[in-house]
């Protein structure tokens, strides 16, 4: 009996940590299926350990050959068909922060790099609010290819959740190597892709989620505030990002504080 309440509480805890509230057993061919989920998991935690040993010349090395596997990537035929390119990621290999968006758009597509649209401008400036640049932190995307749209049409479309989780190992190896303090989630999509959450992001947002042991903070995609320009949505994604700031216990001005609370910022 001691050996199966080691395990059910091991796994209780890992699915808490991977943000499950809720978890239904409805018999007990239910419960035995846990020991290999948690067999599945001491591997993940194992792996993620040995990446937090490894050097900055080996994490680079791991880092550039899941890039070279990602940039020939054939799981998905229809966007390997439309795509210019994969967009892997972009910065610091040793970054404190990382943002996770949905996909790469059309700009994204052409230029290879992640978020170098009006959105990803708009996100350069949130992270100088933060007194970060791109240098500092990590930028990927759940998908790396451009989802795929009817020839001549324009804008970009979400990626489905099977495209995501089809993607989704490369961004896990991407986190698992570069171990961050914290992630920022950019929009409602990224956190069903990151974490198989599904709901509005305005209800996500301010409130913190996990990936692994790594804490997850979602909040807006910079597209939103471009569409929403006013200070009261502006003020919304800034208090998330203050939230992550006092996460990673980064100084905070009285100014930053501030910021967006008046028609002046």
């Amino acid at each position: 009996m001691a050996k199966t309440s080691e395990i059910l509480l091991q796994y209780l805890e890992q699915r808490k940590k991977r943000g499950d509230r809720f978890i239904r057993f409805s018999s007990v061919a239910d419960f035995s299926k846990i020991t290999p989920n948690l067999s599945s998991m001491k591997k993940e935690n194992s792996e993620k350990t040995h990446h937090e040993h490894l050097s900055e010349n080996d994490k680079k090395k791991k880092l550039e050959h899941l890039k070279n596997i990602a940039l020939v990537c054939q799981k998905c035929p229809h966007l390997v068909r439309s795509r210019t390119q994969v967009v892997f990621g972009i910065g610091n290999i040793d970054a404190q922060l990382m943002l996770v968006g949905e996909a790469p758009g059309a700009d994204e597509d052409r230029l290879g790099e992640p978020f170098v649209g009006r959105a990803g401008q708009l996100l350069n400036k949130m992270l100088e609010a933060m007194d970060l640049s791109r240098d500092e932190v990590y930028i990927s995307n759940v998908l790396k290819c451009r989802p795929d749209m009817p020839p001549g049409a324009p804008g970009n479309r979400k990626p489905t959740i099977e495209e995501m989780n089809t993607c989704l190992p490369y961004l896990k190896e991407q986190i698992e190597l570069i171990q961050p303090k914290a992630i920022i989630a950019l929009g409602a999509t990224a956190v069903t892709g990151l974490l198989g959450v599904e709901a509005p992001i305005g209800k996500l947002r301010g409130h913190w989620l996990q990936f692994q042991d790594i804490p997850v903070m979602p909040t807006y995609h910079p597209a939103y505030l471009l569409r929403n320009q006013s200070n009261t949505e502006k003020r919304k994604v800034w208090e998330d990002l203050l939230m992550v700031m006092e996460k990673m216990e980064m100084p905070i001005s009285e100014k930053q504080r501030n910021y967006f609370l008046n028609a002046n910022r």
